[in-house]
């Protein structure tokens, strides 16, 4: 009887894509991440898009009120940018949901490394905790540093990961009340332009897609620049090495599931650069596609005309 309702199990919405249609709100965030954690999760045969010791990592924090799953949060943990001429594309180190059909359909189409979570929201003051993530001056000069008021309101997310009946404390985001991942926000006197653009990125290489998966998030929304949000997890005080000392160059099939979750918080507590809120969110999700990488086609002699 189990096998047949795990077939009962995915949501019907997801019967009606690709593509997929999310519709919600978002905060886009990048990091300054260190090269030596974001290539714990990066395959070998892609390259690190790479600076000084750095790559751009960072946040993907979404509330979708419209989706194949329904209304469900989830926050992409990015590694950083991996390069597979001719492009470009983001690497997601981890992906938490707080929906059994959307953590299910994550894995098994799109193989993304994803996972169940909680998301425990509360209203608090900015007085009352300290974050882990500090400002930088330099970037403060430029107008794009992460400081905000003290005395301002902020929303609080505690998100934790669960698996059967255990759960494991991630991290906390806290951002303005400016800044909502709900699908109305009647604190905005400017929303930002509309925009459409695409956000290809690579998945697959896990244990249920071992090929190499590319698929493409279509985005139109409105979009303008806030605050970066603030992360901590009070357990954590300096970015994780993985458990035998060293970072794991192999990529995320040696990586285990433990280091995997203490590197993803690495990436979280990492430097943030700038957040971008979108709303009125509206995003296609395209099915993945199988795609040899550049080095493997140098190897079989593949045409590049």
């Amino acid at each position: 009887m189990a096998p047949d309702k795990e077939k009962e199990t995915p949501c019907v919405g997801y019967r009606h894509g690709p593509p997929w249609v999310f519709k919600g709100s978002a905060l886009y965030q990048l990091h300054l991440v260190k090269a030596s954690t974001a290539r714990a999760f990066v395959p070998r045969d892609l390259r690190l898009v790479e600076a000084f010791g750095y790559t751009l990592g960072g946040m993907f924090l979404a509330r979708y009120h419209d989706s194949p799953a329904g209304a469900f949060d989830e926050l992409v943990v990015i590694a950083g940018i991996v390069w597979d001429p001719p492009t470009s594309c983001a690497w997601a180190a981890r992906v938490l949901v707080n929906s059994v059909e959307a953590c299910r359909h994550g894995r098994k189409e799109v193989g993304l490394p994803s996972h169940v979570a909680t998301f425990s929201k509360a209203e608090a003051s900015a007085l009352g905790s300290k974050p882990l993530v500090k400002s930088n001056g330099f970037l403060s000069v430029l107008g794009i540093g992460s400081t905000v008021p003290e005395q301002e309101n902020r929303r609080e997310i505690e998100i934790s990961e669960t698996k059967g009946s255990s759960t494991k404390h991630l991290c906390n985001i806290s951002m303005p009340l400016t800044v909502t991942t709900g699908s109305h926000n009647k604190h905005h006197k400017w929303m930002g332009p509309a925009i459409r653009m695409s956000l290809p990125s690579f998945s697959g290489q896990t244990e249920d897609h071992p090929d190499l998966l590319k698929y493409s998030c279509k985005v139109e929304c409105r979009v303008r620049p806030v605050s970066p949000a603030r992360i901590w997890n009070p357990r954590i005080t300096e970015p994780q090495e993985c458990s035998d000392g060293k970072i794991n160059s192999a990529g995320p099939k040696v990586l285990a599931d433990s280091d995997a979750q203490s590197q993803s918080i690495s990436v979280l507590l990492s430097k943030p650069i700038f957040a971008l809120e979108f709303s009125s969110l509206r995003m296609h999700v395209d099915a993945p596609k199988i795609v040899v990488p550049h080095c493997k086609k140098k190897e079989v002699g593949y045409s590049s005309t």
